[in-house]
Order: C-alpha cells, then structure tokens, then sequence
C-alpha cells in the first residue's frame, strides 16, 4: 500500500504543483486588487464566479485526454496518444473560442446579477479580459493533459511555474499604472492573466513539438492530425460528463458566490477570499486526483483490476490525511490568512467565520475530488456525474439557500450547504469505485 502511495505522489507532485500555480494567478489578481478597496476584490469574486462555468466546461473536456492517453499507453499503443490530442484540442479551443465570442458581446449580463452598483461597473471589462483568455487556456490545459498522460508531469509544472512572474510584472504594470503603462486597476489584472496564460501555451507547443521526450508521439504525422470520429466519440464520451461534473461543482460554488453578493458586497469579498484560499489547497486535490485517474486508466487498459482497487485505495488514503492537514491549517490561520487579500475589519470577521467552515469540509472535498478522477480512470462518467448533481444541486444548494435567507445564517448558511453536499459527493463516489473494483475484480478471477 505505501508504496503505491509513494508512486502516486512522484506522478502527482508536479501536477499538483502546476494546478496550484494556475489557481495562485487568480489569487494574485484578487491580492492586489484588494489592496485597492474591497469593492475591487468583491468585482473580481463577482467575474471568477460568472467566468468559471463557461472555462470549467471547455476545459473539463481536457481531463478525458490524460485517461485515454494511459490506457493507450496500458495497451502499448505510441501512435493513438497524438491523435488523442489533436482532436481533443481542437474541440477544446473550439469550444473556448465560442465562449469568449459570447462574454464579448454579452457583457453587459454583469448588470442583471443583482450586484452592487460599482461591483457591476468594475467587472464589465475585466471579464472580457477574463474570457479571451480561456482561449489559451484551454489550449495549454489539452496539451498539458497530453503530457501528463504520457506521465512526463514536470514539463507543464515548470511551464505553469514560469506564468506567476509574468502575471505579477504585468499586473503590477497595468494594475498600478508603473512603467509607462495606464492605471487600469481591476482590468490590468486580466491584461496580465491573459498575457502569462499566451505565453505558457506557446512554450508547452513548441516543447511537444519539437522536445526529444515526444519524439516518439511524433511518427506518422500525417496520419495523426487527422480528424477521427473514434476520437472525437471518445473525447465527448468521457469528456462531456467529466465537463458536466466539474461544471455542476464550478457553478454550485460560483452560485454561492452571487448568493453571497445579495447579503452585500463585505460578504461577497469575505466569500471571495475563503474561496480563493479553499480553491488553492483544493488544487493539491485534484494534482492528487490526476496522478490516481492516470494509474488507474493504466491498470484498465491492461485489465488489471486488482491493481486499479489497490491505487485507488492507496489515492484516498492520502485524500484522507491531506484533508486532516488542511483542517488544522484553516483552522489555526483563520484569524491571519485573511490579512493576505484585505484588512477591514468586517471582511476579515466574516472571512474567519468561512475558513472555519472550509476547515470542516476539507476531507470530503478532497476525498470527492478523488473519487471522480479514479472513476475517470475506469472511464466510468455517468453515474458519477448523476451523483455530482444530487450532491449539490439537490443537497448542498438548496441547503445553503435556506440557511442563509430563510434561517438568518447569512452568509455561513451558504457554506453550510457546501459542507453537506461536498460530504454527501465524498460518500457515493468512494461507494462507486469501491464496488466497481470488486465487481470485476471478482469477475476477472472467476474467469482466470
């Protein structure tokens, strides 16, 4: 058992390392727009919240890449991975494009949220910003899907690395009006987010284009940048509900936030920062989840059920011990980590009282996020996606709403309801892959 831990870990760190970064580029963002005014923080809360959907669902397409790479790898297949990536791309960058298109025109949608008056105006043109760039985004994430998948983790790592200075030089630029730059404050920080995010998709196509460690990926071109129905079927097939998972939790919480903006614009920038800290340890999760979703699909694609059960066993286990870890760290930093993003004093009160409540729900989180990618690995994706949408959409949602509006819990209520639903995703997934494994553990024996 320790040591499939230990290989999960090894596969996973940079990936884990990598997520953490793309999210800190949104933390960057609401830190030094904080320090404007509170206002700011709580416009750009507003726009992360109406902008995840969408990107959450051009990029959930991705996560179908990483699986059926390693499956075709479990088979001993170097000419399927390419022409995975290729179609999987294109749908992806296709899908993005059209979002962005949509927020372009359809800005104007920041006034009709029920927000604050200045909420409203500061966000308008940081989320056109903000929508131009999923393009690359989305195109980074299917390459570095691609590369996981072929278990070469650290080369998206480094690049998602290199994102950071550039997002903190531009920002600062364009934020603060430095180097000759305008003073465009919320709407400098999505100059700079779209910059670092060019940037690092141009670096990992050249790497994968030209790098000796995708040499082999590489035969055969003119057969692998074809369009193949088969691909496009197998993308869509564990894509779309894979979409439909992340897109349902993206906006179960991107909901929370504009439910947290009609108790007022201190609420949703207190929201803001709880979730902005909660989105950055929740990353090692998903690092976590990849790494496990990965060696599972490689057991599947030999048919080595045992080995699948023992990995995904090992995976929730550090799940497990993660979310202990996170407890303890929300729990002891309530009081300080909110001075990271603002210092008025009722942002910061309400901004402890959610770090505590994110401090309880930091195993399930981790344990549900888990889940879903093991299954991915199995590329089992209905079911689990039902569970994803009785989870929140039935439990956590209405629960929350009824506690902060009917009950009088404010904003707490809200985070209570993501409490439960979180747990009650945690419970059924864990159910699922354990049964599936035996199942056809059991199976797989009988006919030995």
């Amino acid at each position: 058992m320790w040591q499939e831990v230990k290989k999960t870990l090894i596969l996973g760190w940079p990936i884990i390392l990598g997520n953490m970064t793309q999210i800190a580029l949104g933390i960057i963002d609401s830190a030094m727009v904080g320090a404007i005014h509170s206002s700011q923080l709580a416009a750009a809360a507003f726009v992360n919240n109406l902008i995840a959907l969408p990107l959450i669902l051009a990029i959930g397409l991705t996560t179908a890449i990483s699986p059926l790479v390693a499956s075709a790898l479990g088979e001993k297949d170097e000419v399927k991975p390419l022409r995975i990536l290729f179609n999987g791309g294109l749908i992806v960058t296709a899908m993005a494009l059209l979002f962005a298109i949509g927020i372009h025109f359809g800005a104007d949608m920041v006034y009709y949220f029920g927000q604050d008056e200045i909420v409203a105006e500061l966000s308008r043109p940081y989320l056109i910003w903000m929508g131009w760039g999923m393009i690359p985004m989305a195109a980074f994430m299917a390459m570095k899907q691609f590369a996981d998948g072929l278990g070469r983790t650290r080369v998206p790592m480094y690049l998602a690395l290199l994102s950071i200075p550039i997002n903190v030089l531009v920002n600062y630029a364009f934020i603060f009006g430095e180097w000759g730059a305008p003073r465009m404050e919320l709407e400098g920080a999505g100059v700079g987010t779209l910059a670092s995010r060019i940037v690092v998709m141009i670096a990992i196509f050249w790497l994968i284009a030209k790098g000796e460690h995708f040499a082999p990926y590489r035969q055969h071109l003119s057969d692998q940048l074809q369009f193949r129905y088969k691909r496009f079927r197998d993308i869509f097939r564990i894509g779309i509900p894979a979409s439909l998972q992340y897109g349902m939790e993206t906006a179960a919480f991107a909901l929370s936030g504009i439910m947290a903006g009609w108790l007022g614009y201190v609420q949703q920038a207190a929201h803001q920062i709880a979730i902005s800290i909660a989105s950055f340890t929740f990353m090692v999760s998903v690092g976590i989840s990849a790494a496990g979703s990965i060696r599972v699909g490689y057991a599947y694609g030999r048919q080595d059920w045992a080995h699948a059960r023992q990995v995904g066993q090992s995976t929730l286990l550090i799940a497990i011990a993660y979310g202990v870890l996170c407890a303890v760290f929300f729990v002891l930093g309530r009081h300080q980590l909110p001075l990271l993003f603002n210092d008025e004093a009722k942002v910061v009160t309400y901004a402890a009282v959610l770090l505590f409540l994110t401090a309880v729900f930091q195993i399930s989180d981790a344990v549900q996020a888990i889940g879903v990618g093991l299954l991915r690995g199995l590329q089992d994706v209905r079911v689990p996606t039902l569970f994803v949408f009785l989870a929140y959409w039935a439990i956590g949602i209405p629960s929350g709403y009824a506690l902060a509006f009917w009950y009088g819990m404010d904003v707490g209520g809200i985070w209570i309801g993501l409490v439960i639903g979180l747990s009650a995703s945690a419970i059924l997934l864990t159910l699922r892959f354990l049964r599936l494994t035996a199942k056809n553990q059991g199976s797989a024996r009988r006919l030995g």
